[in-house]
């Protein structure tokens, strides 16, 4: 049979932690730990501190861009043996490669030229 616990001990109250040794170190364990701590805002959950007014203001310089039709990728065939041309001569990976070719329209000679000029 079990036997009863002092009242000041809670069921599943982890044992406090040695002191650190700097004060760096004391001030990342109080913040950690009062992570855990319960808090009066506990009671309502639901309800946070929000300035509506600076809210505004930052919803206000958020701008959203809406993908018009007329911006479609081409459809460029590569050819693998290109793209592997590029990544040896120009030593980059192969996903540059490909890169460089799509917006070259597949023409080798054009991507080489472009990754060479600034």
């Amino acid at each position: 049979m079990a036997e009863p616990q002092p009242a000041a001990i809670q069921e599943g109250a982890a044992e406090p932690h040695a002191p650190t040794g700097s004060a760096e170190d004391r001030k990342a364990a109080a913040a950690l730990s009062s992570l855990d701590a319960p808090t009066q805002d506990d009671d309502a959950a639901g309800k946070k501190n929000v300035d509506s007014k600076a809210l505004g203001e930052a919803m206000k310089g958020l701008s959203v861009k809406e993908h018009a039709g007329d911006e479609k990728k081409k459809v460029v065939k590569i050819e693998a043996s290109d793209v592997s041309l590029l990544a040896s001569e120009l030593e980059i990976p192969k996903q540059k490669a490909t890169d460089l070719l799509r917006a070259s329209d597949g023409n080798v000679l054009q991507a080489i030229s472009s990754f060479i000029t600034p």
